[in-house]
């Protein structure tokens, strides 16, 4: 009885054993591609906000405005399909504050603002893609 016990469990510890190996190997080596799970998402990037026209109905950046905090911090999410990137000032004169730098699909930037005052931001590569945080 405990010989055909031992049969059963042995290959069934092996299989688990093996998945485990698998899957520990498997994620020690994905360290640098990690998908983080972002909470809260300020600003959002919708879909087809590559094409101009978007800034004629205010949805290029949702909210286009947005009023925060001191210290508080800003996280926004690029749901298009296309490249973007929240970079502080305006596309003929930028600033050095921030820059997410170019963001894929479904990526996120955050960054946090330490000092009061209006802040405007745009996209790199789509300068109709205008936006503005308002620090209190």
């Amino acid at each position: 009885m405990l010989k055909e016990k031992l049969l059963l469990i042995i290959p069934i510890v092996v299989v688990l054993a093996y998945v485990f190996a698998f899957v520990s190997f498997d994620q020690s080596s994905n360290d640098e591609t990690e998908t983080k799970i972002i909470e809260h998402i300020d600003v959002v990037m919708p879909t087809k906000v590559s094409r101009p026209g978007c800034e004629n109905e205010d949805r290029c950046y949702i909210p286009t405005k947005i009023t925060v905090e001191k210290g508080q911090q800003v996280t926004w999410m690029n749901e298009d399909s296309a490249f973007h990137s929240v970079t502080s000032g305006f596309y003929d004169s930028p600033t050095n504050l921030f820059d997410s730098g170019y963001l894929d699909p479904y990526e996120s930037f955050s960054f946090t603002f330490n000092e009061s005052g209006t802040f405007d931001y745009f996209c790199t590569l789509h300068p109709w893609m205008e936006g503005q945080v308002i620090v209190e």
